[in-house]
């Protein structure tokens, strides 16, 4: 199964892996069925969770059901119980949206449904196409930004982060998660590693452009948020970590200042 899964990643262009993952895993996750893990996302139950990743395929990992991840895990949680996203409905965009979170918050803004707005360069899945380096929405434009594993992509990260705090509303969050190695201070970036299979070697991935260092933060403080890091999974329990797979990530929060703030 690991090296099904590697393999499909690697070689299966992701548009179309997300036309099938939908069907497919679900239908692969009826071996898994049984006690011991539980989704916070979607609330399915499995002996444990599907492995999943490019290089080294991480155990424990994929749900079958709603193809949430550890980090969407981890998200989810924290978007449930330390936001008030689902008490109202702010002007959210949504890029790069991950299938398992989509589907909660189209139903939840099904009411005003031009108030959740979903985006990506290419994903069949987004209503709006485009680089995230030149987002063509006004300044101001939502009230909270969910973007996550999408800046170690892109050629210019800093011009992208920019771009977030020009189109987040002044008193707005988001959410701006990448990977980041703690084991690093800074972050390793070469333009010159143009070759996927050498990325893959390098940055752990053949379409990842950088690896973040403990400065990631500060990245995005230099773009212009406020920068809160929150080692969220630190809040639960040893055995709620176990039950949900959750990881050792941090959470990077980020908010912009209101007009006029002291």
């Amino acid at each position: 199964m690991k090296r099904l899964i590697k393999w499909a990643l690697n070689h299966i262009p992701r548009s179309v892996l997300q036309r099938i993952a939908g069907w497919a895993v679900p239908l692969v996750g009826l071996f898994y069925k049984g006690r011991g893990r539980i989704c916070p996302v979607c609330g399915a139950k499995y002996r444990r969770f599907m492995p999943y990743g490019y290089v080294n395929a991480r155990p424990d990992a994929l749900c079958p059901r709603c193809l949430s991840l550890e980090r969407h895990r981890l998200l989810w949680l924290y978007l449930r119980r330390e936001t008030d996203l689902f008490d109202h409905f702010p002007k959210t965009l949504h890029i790069a949206p991950e299938v398992c979170l989509m589907r909660h918050l189209r139903r939840h803004f099904a009411p005003c449904p031009q108030q959740y707005v979903t985006a990506d360069l290419e994903s069949p899945l987004a209503r709006l196409h485009f680089d995230i380096q030149e987002i063509p929405l006004e300044a101001g434009y939502a009230e909270v930004v969910l973007c996550n594993h999408i800046l170690e992509h892109v050629p210019d990260d800093r011009k992208a982060m920019r771009e977030l705090h020009r189109i987040l509303r002044p008193g707005g969050w988001g959410v701006v998660l990448s990977p980041v190695d703690d084991a690093r201070a800074a972050t390793f970036e070469d333009d010159t590693i143009v070759d996927p299979a050498e990325r893959t070697r390098i940055f752990g991935q053949y379409d990842h452009r950088r690896i973040y260092g403990r400065d990631y933060a500060d990245r995005l403080r230099e773009a212009g948020f406020q920068v809160d890091e929150i080692d969220y999974a630190a809040r639960f329990t040893p055995e709620e970590r176990r039950t949900f797979a959750l990881p050792a990530d941090r959470l990077y929060v980020v908010h912009k200042e209101r007009t006029g703030a002291s």
